[in-house]
């Protein structure tokens, strides 16, 4: 029987529950796949694209195995960047939301040691995290992976390019020698191949080509010199004006040269970039997320895990080496089925690399002069939000009704006016309009929200 529904697994009627609260009762291709096999306990080995549901295919059958009575840490799960560990754990917690007490921590490097080593006092069900920062962890013996029954790599492909496989070794010499293995990532390469001989048995082979998303995305590319690319970006953005774009770079030297760049001529910009501290990463994606940025330039490292729906435009500033790079970057447009923009600027030395992706994605990716653009300042358009940040979230009961009761009752502002809200465990965010964002920060200086004082800053 083809499973095509969440109810049609044999699971937990809880998990069920949780996930239908979401609005989550067809199986994906990609967890239509995997999930009885992983159910059974085989390891599985899957290719998916980002965005394709391939977290419930580690979560469920995670949640699934654990012994919620047993105080010991069950469950590993590896990925490569801070974004993406904080929003598999977010799938976690939402899922076992109504098994109770299944602990999940977070170990991530950029953020404080000291509650890290205080949750780790009392042994998680479920870690997830960055291998550096778990590594760092399973060295001061501060966790104990002898327990594990299940391991996770998401997004394996990343891990590698980032310089991880030292650290996966370290960390799974502490694993017991039987423990079942589900491993994802976006291309299957040599090494990618070579850590699934080390790290699975008889492994079941998961692919799904990422075929949906290809007749929603148009895509362009402009030929540049050199020297003309940074001023052949600006005259893309105000001719086509995307309501937002994600800029992608090769190199960590051209994200600031492209922000200052921009900023310097009045656009809204700001850069995403793998050493930044964690605090300036939330700031800039939070801005961006809310519509209170309008570019958002980043390396593909940096860019990795992002889950941001709403983008209307990418941009390739410099063309990917790699053509499955290229496949992921502009998938990061025409989401959940919109209409995408993905443009490409290529100089001669980089034609060979366009010709490339063509073959990968078997189509022709249409090739103009850039000269036939032209900047124009006065159609730089500003957005329309401002993000404020919050200094309670989550741990001080906050929800979303209490932050729009407190700005359209107390303080009279337009509920049109209120945009996006996100609220986290220790801050929130909230997207004002510009317009009311005077009003928004006297209300949060001189009033209070649940009875407290909150200080608030506009990002």
């Amino acid at each position: 029987m083809t499973v095509e529904t969440i109810k049609q697994l044999d699971i937990n009627p809880e998990i069920v529950k949780a996930l239908d609260a979401q609005g989550i009762y067809q199986l994906s291709p990609i967890q239509a796949q995997s999930l009885p096999d992983a159910l059974q306990g085989k390891d599985i080995i899957g290719q998916a694209q980002t965005g394709s549901g391939k977290t419930l295919c580690f979560v469920i059958p995670i949640l699934e195995n654990i012994a919620v009575n047993e105080f010991s840490t069950q469950a590993v799960i590896l990925c490569p960047t801070r974004e993406l560990a904080d929003q598999v754990a977010q799938q976690c917690r939402l899922a076992a939301k109504l098994i109770g007490n299944v602990k999940v921590t977070t170990l991530c490097g950029g953020q404080p040691m000291g509650p890290q080593i205080q949750s780790l006092k009392h042994s998680p069900h479920i870690i997830v995290g960055t291998p550096g920062r778990v590594m760092d962890h399973v060295q001061k013996h501060r966790v104990d992976l002898s327990k594990i029954r299940m391991r996770v790599l998401d997004e394996a492909d990343r891990m590698l390019d980032m310089g991880f496989e030292d650290d996966l070794r370290i960390i799974f010499s502490q694993a017991p020698r039987q423990v079942q293995t589900l491993l994802f990532s976006a291309t299957y390469t040599d090494p990618i191949e070579r850590v699934a001989k080390q790290y699975t048995t008889q492994p079941v082979m998961c692919k799904v080509e990422s075929v949906d998303s290809k007749p929603a995305i148009t895509q362009l590319g402009y030929s540049v010199l050199s020297h003309t690319r940074l001023q052949a970006l600006k005259a893309v953005l105000t001719h086509h004006q995307p309501k937002n774009a994600i800029v992608f770079c090769n190199r960590k030297v051209q994200v600031t040269e492209v922000v200052e760049g921009l900023i310097e001529e009045g656009f809204s910009a700001a850069g995403l970039q793998g050493d930044m501290e964690q605090h300036a990463r939330t700031a800039v994606l939070m801005q961006f997320a809310s519509d209170a940025l309008q570019v958002l330039v980043a390396t593909d490292v940096a860019a990795r895990g992002l889950d941001i729906d709403d983008v209307a435009c990418v941009i390739n500033y410099t063309v990917s080496e790699e053509p499955e790079t290229h496949v992921h970057r502009i998938g990061r447009t025409a989401r959940a089925g919109a209409q995408g923009m993905a443009i490409t600027l290529v100089s001669d030395e980089e034609e060979h690399f366009l010709r490339k992706i063509e073959v990968l994605q078997q189509s022709d990716i249409p090739l103009k002069g850039a000269q036939s653009l032209r900047f124009h300042k006065n159609k730089i358009t500003q957005p329309e939000f401002t993000c404020i940040a919050l200094s309670a979230g989550k741990k001080q009961k906050l929800r979303p009704g209490d932050l729009v009761g407190a700005l359209t009752k107390d303080a009279g502002i337009p509920g049109d006016d209120v945009g996006k809200i996100a609220v986290q465990n220790s801050m929130s965010f909230i997207a004002v309009k510009t317009r009311s964002v005077k009003r928004a920060m006297t209300q949060f200086r001189e009033g209070k929200i649940k009875g407290k004082r909150v200080r608030a800053r506009k990002l």
